[in-house]
């Protein structure tokens, strides 16, 4: 199958697989995503091709005789860019760009690239660069050839222009000391996040490009970055919602996730997501206009459960309603999903109804109460203050007043502390 487009920027050649157990038509979404990163990192997808196979060529991937057919196709076409739907391994890419004599990237690649290049924060730009020498560990043959052939554009950005003449160890070197520095910024990460454990605290999250951003625009007034495409958001971003007197919501914009997401970017971006571990419930942000909104709460789903959070109390808020062509859609929604609200934020439809919910989740969630404890228990008084918004403390003979306000988990924490001093 062959799709064509006029000529803008970098001209691209994408490649997706059919196996047997897969139908075409999701192998067809597949690449239309694809097709998106490419978009977002600056090329011009010209042709579309899909191979079916019953399994990978070591070799060559999708076979020699195939990788020769699109040689000659990026001969024809002035392609100077071939991107694979799935991840090659080193050999494959050599003998690939041996053959073809184009640049080669494959899906993690394309995403590195793009995290590469929309990388603001000291933090963001850690990250990325851990994961794009890990990335480039076991492939370092084939990062000298592109390299030493002086490509450019998309797939070179970041650490790879300063690696040319590094060997194995001196990248290993510098992953450790990548580490390392991260360490220290989630240190600095924790600190801040101490001077929020007074809050309830809620993450956006989502598949990429559902609206998180628009969203928490909508609710905070944050004047976060707003773009139609793929991870325009990195570095996670914590507004305050007011839902009532005394009752403050913290509220983080998170990165988008993606099917396909390279584990090495999983992993160095922990640090980020770590406003996910620390909230208190987690809503989740979805495109209801997208025909496959479903495919993307599986994925979803499965990095939540891999960042062990799924667990956490969940909201479903279906966006983009006024996107939408289907309204059928709707009732579908609302009956499968029962704990959930339909939603526009672009245009702010329902989202008064969402902060009376937020409002509801925070009554069930935050707690005040009022304990007396005798003033001879200083290291008690003292985890109270930590684990709880100390409101007031009154002294009355020997006996300390202590009104607070906790999370109900928090609270747990105080009533077992009472429970174990007397």
């Amino acid at each position: 199958m062959l799709e064509t487009y006029q000529e803008n920027n970098e001209r691209a050649i994408l490649i997706g697989i059919k196996f047997r157990q897969l139908q075409k038509k999701t192998v067809e979404e597949y690449l239309t995503e694809l097709e998106m990163l490419a978009l977002t990192a600056g090329a011009e997808t010209v042709i579309k091709i899909i191979q079916e196979r019953g399994r990978i060529d070591p070799a060559y991937f999708i076979g020699k005789g195939k990788a020769e057919e699109i040689a000659e196709l990026a001969e024809l076409n002035d392609i100077s860019l071939i991107v694979f739907d799935d991840d090659l391994n080193p050999t494959q890419v050599r003998n690939l760009e041996k053959l073809i004599d184009r640049k080669i990237l494959d899906r993690s690649g394309l995403i590195l690239d793009i995290f590469a290049s929309h990388a603001k924060t000291n933090q963001a730009k850690t990250q990325v660069e851990l994961a794009q020498l890990q990335y480039m560990l076991p492939r370092l043959t084939r990062a000298w050839t592109h390299l030493s052939k002086q490509y450019g554009g998309i797939g070179t950005k970041g650490p790879g222009e300063t690696q040319i003449e590094t060997d194995r160890r001196i990248i290993r070197n510098r992953i450790s000391k990548l580490k390392e520095k991260l360490k220290k910024i989630e240190s600095q990460q924790e600190t801040k996040s101490l001077s929020r454990k007074n809050f309830l605290k809620a993450s956006l999250v989502g598949y990429t490009n559902v609206g998180k951003s628009t969203l928490l625009n909508q609710l905070t007034n944050a004047n976060v970055l707003v773009e139609n495409k793929l991870f325009a958001t990195l570095d996670s971003t914590t507004r305050a919602l007011e839902l009532g007197k005394n009752k403050t919501l913290l509220l983080s914009d998170t990165v988008g996730f993606i099917r396909k997401l390279p584990h090495n970017l999983i992993e160095s971006f922990k640090s980020t997501l770590m406003v996910v571990k620390e909230a208190d419930f987690i809503l989740r942000v979805i495109d209801i206009s997208n025909p496959n909104f479903e495919d993307q709460i599986e994925v979803v789903n499965k990095t939540l459960k891999e960042l062990a959070v799924n667990k956490k109390p969940q909201l479903y808020i279906f966006n983009k309603v006024d996107a939408l062509d289907n309204k059928s859609k709707i009732e579908y929604v609302r009956n499968k999903y029962g704990n959930s609200l339909i939603v526009s934020a672009k245009k702010g439809m329902n989202i008064s109804k969402l902060k009376k919910t937020l409002l509801e989740m925070y009554q069930q969630n935050f707690v005040e109460d009022t304990i007396q404890i005798h003033i001879s228990k200083s290291k008690l008084i003292s985890n109270i203050h930590k684990l709880a918004d100390v409101i007031s403390v009154k002294y009355e003979d020997d006996m300390c007043k202590i009104k607070y306000r906790s999370s109900i988990e928090n609270n747990n924490r105080i009533i077992n502390l009472l429970s174990a001093s007397n």
